[in-house]
């Protein structure tokens, strides 16, 4: 296989705490099981990642949008590992100054491929054997793809409410998948680490979740894509939300754009999650860094997390938005509206618009972009419906356009 061509220099510094910005580490290696020193056993706090701004290219911004994270280097952790092609997803407009970035059209259908592009890279430039991962769909599928994209091997810790077809979606990638209790996903993803040199690509924390530091740095280019397309920075970005990864990266890159003189302001950003859980929620709400929550039973399997990262927390403070819950009626009515304007998402996914529906009057100073994170193929529900045949006559045919 020809080597790919080398990226352009990143200009990736250092770890720091998000506690505690002031605290530094070196860049190498990444710090997975969250700060040494500002975590406590009550908070593992993340890392964030530092550059050299004042080093970015003048003309980064100016260039045509592509596909592949490549386009962001500078701005981004070494990209050690090739990619697919991931990135450059469209912004579709809904009307009503209302736009949906429609990040289902990644190589594994979802935004957990730009996170792996970048985390899967760590990996394979800190040395490590493999990586592993616990994950209800998305992000398995993502780690496991880019795995093989390096030649590294992977295992896939996975629910047994995981959609039927995520199991065939992984091992097709090679990973290897391992079901069990959850109470045991953690434990055995440390000892993979500590025995096997594999490096884990999600959280191996029990009080919080810290994920892999240098992941989130791949979703800041949904923030430049946005800036690129509108023009400039939208009054206020929905998302959905589980542990806040998405919401934190999204955030800094709008930050960066601001501080880079790319743009003049930086979006409210409004986490949506489903109201059978809403960790993040609760945490704004009594003003603690993390928050462990039950889960109720919920279509929005992917976003029912128990624990929210404090990453969510401090990209809702320091953009001035919100955390929000919907209902699954909620999600399930944004995700018809999606479908009827040619966006099939899983129910999910909907959660970011359903946010924006349910807790309107939207934003008067700008556009609105609502993310939607995956494909309707990936949803818990699709295809254990069953139709009955029509029959082969123009009455049937006939009397079934009617309905429709």
């Amino acid at each position: 296989m020809t080597p790919p061509a080398a990226a352009p220099r990143s200009l990736a510094t250092a770890q720091r705490s998000l506690a505690d910005p002031s605290v530094r580490h070196p860049l190498w290696p990444p710090l997975t099981e969250g700060c040494p020193v500002t975590s406590t056993g009550a908070v593992a706090y993340p890392l964030d990642v530092d550059y050299a701004y004042d080093e970015v290219p003048a003309d980064l911004f100016a260039r045509p949008a592509a596909h592949g994270l490549d386009r962001w280097a500078p701005l981004l952790p070494p990209l050690a590992a090739p990619g697919l092609g991931e990135g450059n997803t469209p912004l579709v407009e809904l009307g009503d100054g209302v736009w949906v970035k429609d990040e289902s059209r990644n190589p594994t259908w979802s935004h957990k491929d730009r996170l792996n592009r970048v985390a899967v890279s760590a990996a394979v430039a800190s040395g490590a054997r493999g990586v592993v991962v616990s994950s209800s769909g998305n992000h398995g599928a993502a780690a496991a793809a880019y795995a093989a994209r390096a030649g590294l091997p992977c295992a896939v810790f996975t629910s047994p409410d995981a959609p039927p077809a995520v199991a065939s979606h992984l091992r097709a990638y090679g990973a290897t998948v391992l079901t069990v209790p959850q109470e045991a996903v953690r434990p055995l993803m440390r000892r993979i680490v500590a025995e096997l040199g594999y490096q884990a690509v999600s959280s191996v924390t029990d009080s919080a979740h810290t994920g892999h530091p240098f992941g989130p740095e791949g979703y800041k280019t949904l923030a430049y894509e946005i800036a690129l397309t509108l023009g400039r920075a939208p009054a206020a970005v929905h998302l959905p939300t589980g542990y806040g990864e998405l919401l934190f990266g999204v955030a800094k890159g709008f930050q960066e754009l601001a501080r880079l003189g790319v743009t003049d302001a930086v979006p409210r950003m409004y986490a949506a999650e489903p109201a059978a859980a809403g960790a993040l929620t609760e945490a704004l709400r009594t003003g603690r860094p993390a928050a462990r929550v039950p889960v109720a039973p919920t279509t929005a399997y992917a976003i029912d997390c128990a624990v929210n990262s404090y990453r969510g927390v401090v990209a809702v403070r320091s953009t001035g938005g919100a955390a929000r819950t919907v209902t699954d009626e909620q999600m399930r009515a944004a995700r018809e509206e999606l479908a009827a304007r040619g966006l099939w998402c899983e129910t999910s996914s909907a959660a970011g618009l359903a946010g924006l529906r349910a807790h309107g009057p939207r934003e008067t100073d700008g556009p609105v972009v609502c993310v939607m994170t995956s494909s309707g193929y990936k949803d818990v529900g699709t295809a254990r419906e069953s139709f009955a045949p029509t029959a082969p006559d123009w009455a049937s045919v006939r009397e079934a356009l009617a309905a429709t």
